[in-house]
């Protein structure tokens, strides 16, 4: 059985692994852009970005709660308000000591949760090579179990092919002897061999 061999390129593998950096560092960069064009010690602005990320985390523990909830939209919430948090804070503190903190923690959180559906998809993608695995060698089982019994069927068969002209033969050489009486055989109960006047008529 032919499988397709699929490079993948080593950005599509490294990718997943970087995204949760990515997200807090672009996060941290564009409130410190934010902090640049004003946000520092502004009230409104802190108080906006609190604002926004009490009612993500309020979504994130809706979605979670219900009888019916959906973890992928209560997980997106909970990082939609982890996200403007550490932007309120970034955009409005004067140093960045802080907000490396904060970056640097909430890195380390992000990561910690993706190692979960990492494993988790590993998990699933290791169960599924085993069960391809079994599938592929109780196919080939069956087909080598075919096989021989195709070949052991021709070889009965050739065999019998074999036995039969032979057996032919010899009965027509043994009606062709002197002294050969076909009416014996029908008595003894063996089958009848045909005569030259049944072949004739």
């Amino acid at each position: 059985m032919n499988e397709q061999i699929v490079a993948r390129h080593w950005l599509a593998l490294i990718a997943p692994k970087a995204a949760p950096a990515l997200a807090t560092s672009t996060v941290l960069i564009l409130a410190r852009i934010w902090n640049a064009n004003g946000a520092e010690h502004s009230i409104g602005n802190a108080v906006l970005m609190t604002s926004l990320s009490l009612a993500a985390a309020a979504a994130g523990a809706c979605a979670s709660v219900g009888r019916a909830g959906d973890p992928v939209i209560a997980g997106t919430a909970f990082a939609a308000s982890g996200g403007l948090a550490l932007a309120g804070v970034a955009g409005y503190a004067d140093g960045m000591s802080l907000p490396l903190l904060l970056w640097g923690l909430a890195t380390a959180i992000a990561y910690g949760l993706a190692a979960r559906y990492w494993r988790q998809d590993r998990r699933t993608r290791v169960s599924y090579e085993r069960h391809v695995s079994e599938r592929r060698e109780e196919h080939a089982h069956i087909e080598r179990v075919e096989t021989i019994r195709g070949t052991t069927q021709i070889e009965v068969a050739r065999t019998g092919a074999a036995y039969a002209e032979s057996l032919a033969q010899a009965l027509v050489t043994r009606a062709a002897l002197p002294g050969f009486d076909p009416a014996a055989l029908e008595t003894a109960g063996l089958p009848e061999l045909p005569t030259a006047e049944r072949k004739s008529a």
